[in-house]
């Protein structure tokens, strides 16, 4: 929109100011999230909560509840940074709230990039029509963003693969046997389920995974 244009029309009354920025809060939380390491943790839990055939057993509520608290462990640099340079300053009053906003925009940013694939940069870029850069800090954030939900959505399937091809071999396994047996009518699930849940809880399923995805952002 032009300055021209945009002094040309009336200014928004206080109740529909007060409307669009609830709107605009209640977009807020998924738009943060988005730009975290909570995407590609919440999908790997859902993948293994898949791939144990526990249906929905830990419940949603609870993956998510995981998946935050990951979140925060992970970003845990990040977020001292954020309160170090953004917030505290601000709220003592020494710096201004666009310049936090800034400092905290430029964190984030560093994050997602060391998270992004420098082809999914440059893709983002070529449909951005932006660029060339010289250096990765100087792309936009408009294009950093997608770029990063693309690398996280990429990474996360591809880490859920990987935990979800054993319990696949166990299915198959049991499947076999179970054939071989001549015991049609069983659900290979119904004896295939307790057998994972057993090899899970023996090598502490939790704790590796957990570990392995905390890792796998270079922490």
């Amino acid at each position: 929109m032009s300055p021209e244009l945009a002094s040309a029309l009336p200014p928004l009354s206080t109740s529909l100011q007060i409307l669009l920025l609830m709107s605009a809060l209640t977009l807020l939380p998924a738009a943060l999230l988005m730009m975290t390491c909570f995407t590609r943790i919440v999908i790997v839990l859902a993948i293994l909560r898949q791939a144990l055939g526990l249906g929905q057993s830990p419940p949603n509520q609870l993956l998510v509840g995981i998946a935050l608290l990951m979140t925060v462990f992970v970003m845990r640099p990040s977020l001292v940074v954020i309160h170090d340079q953004a917030w505290a300053p601000m709220i003592a009053g020494s710096l201004p709230a666009e310049t936090a906003l800034g400092r905290a925009g430029d964190e984030l940013k560093r994050f997602m990039l060391t998270q992004t694939r420098e082809a999914d940069l440059g893709r983002f870029a070529e449909i951005a029509r932006a660029g060339p850069f010289a250096r990765p800090a100087d792309v936009p954030l408009a294009v950093v963003l997608p770029a990063f939900v693309a690398s996280e959505l990429k990474t996360a399937l591809q880490i859920g693969f990987v935990i979800y091809l054993p319990f696949l071999v166990i299915d198959l396994i049991v499947a076999s046997i179970l054939m071989s047996l001549g015991m049609m009518m069983v659900s290979p699930a119904t004896v295939s389920l307790p057998v994972k849940l057993a090899l899970f809880v023996s090598i502490d399923g939790w704790t590796l995974v957990l570990g392995a995805l905390a890792k796998s952002f270079g922490g």
